[in-house]
């Protein structure tokens, strides 16, 4: 992959493929090939595919005040927005299926709460090349795994509409990330070094890791139970270390290291990983419900109601670019 994207290009790209939830015919037939017996677990699971668009586009958002230039800082708003309309995209489809009530927004579940606390009292104070790694990380796997999942195994056709254009903006959004990615490789031994230890020894990465570990499981044993095969989020993992190892200078990046060693415990089956992993998961459900913060102000923008595109205002909460 190398660093040789031309960002100038890419940001050009975006902007001529922007698009808008008016673009899609929300009552086109199709709505009824969804059985009633998928009904609870796609309803929940859509839920959590929601919020994770939130968390990637509250990462962006902080990517964008950390960007090395100005064209990447405005490609990070564009994506920060194209994370918010896939979420939207996604509550319009829960919509759609008849599982949501008028006005209603589905609640996170309590890893993906303490993810977006996690985000909004940290991410702003990271470095761009600890929010440059595990922004990706999150991409690769969940978007990765989970959009997959949804197209294998919901047959209406507006789903697949909806998640063809997603994927187009998340393919993007995964060739820049390793773009940059290997631009911070190019950095000098002792900066990486520098930012490694007071990213590692800072009490906002060490909280990170312990929101992230079950947060990756509980999605992993949500597609097991889903009746998916759990090779399929391995899979996408395995791809995180397989676009990296691509980049020239990438592996000098010593959190893709960190991160790269992460994703292979995760993907052996037999690792006793998952037994720490699982256990966190547990008791993450009986996290004091107290202690969560309110949900930001932010999520009240969220909407499935079909909104059209604007193009010129991109980083905005809306369902506009």
């Amino acid at each position: 992959m190398g660093t040789t994207m031309d960002m100038e290009e890419m940001l050009q790209k975006i902007k001529d493929r922007q698009w808008a939830l008016a673009d899609i015919d929300w009552d086109a037939p199709g709505a009824e090939l969804i059985t009633d017996e998928m009904r609870p677990k796609l309803k929940a699971f859509m839920a959590d595919l929601c919020w994770i668009e939130n968390v990637g586009a509250r990462g962006f958002a902080a990517m964008a005040k950390k960007a090395p230039n100005d064209t990447i800082a405005e490609i990070y708003r564009y994506f920060h927005a194209e994370e918010q309309r896939h979420a939207n995209a996604e509550l319009a489809l829960l919509k759609r299926w008849g599982m949501l009530e008028d006005g209603e927004i589905p609640e996170p579940n309590v890893n993906i709460r303490l993810a977006i606390e996690w985000l909004d009292k940290y991410a702003d104070n990271m470095s761009l090349s600890v929010l440059g790694t595990v922004i990706p990380m999150l991409e690769v796997a969940l978007d990765g795994a989970l959009l997959k999942f949804l197209l294998d195994e919901v047959d209406d056709p507006i789903c697949h509409a909806v998640f063809e254009k997603i994927n187009n903006d998340e393919s993007r959004h995964i060739a820049v990330d390793f773009a940059v990615l290997d631009m911070l490789g190019h950095a000098k031994a002792r900066k990486l070094a520098i930012e490694f230890v007071s990213g590692v020894a800072s009490p906002g990465l060490i909280i990170g890791a312990l929101m992230y570990i079950p947060l990756l499981n509980r999605v992993r044993n949500e597609v097991v139970d889903m009746g998916l095969q759990p090779e399929r989020l391995y899979g996408a993992m395995g791809r995180f270390k397989k676009l990296g190892d691509r980049g020239e200078a990438t592996h000098r990046v010593p959190l893709y290291q960190v991160l790269k060693w992460h994703a292979a415990m995760v993907i052996d089956p037999k690792h006793p990983y998952h037994l720490l992993a699982n256990t966190m998961v547990t008791l993450s459900d009986h996290y004091p419900k107290f202690l969560l913060r309110p949900i930001p102000s932010w999520f009240k923008e969220l909407t499935y109601e079909p909104v059209s595109s604007t193009v010129d205002k991109p980083g905005t909460r809306k369902d506009a670019a």
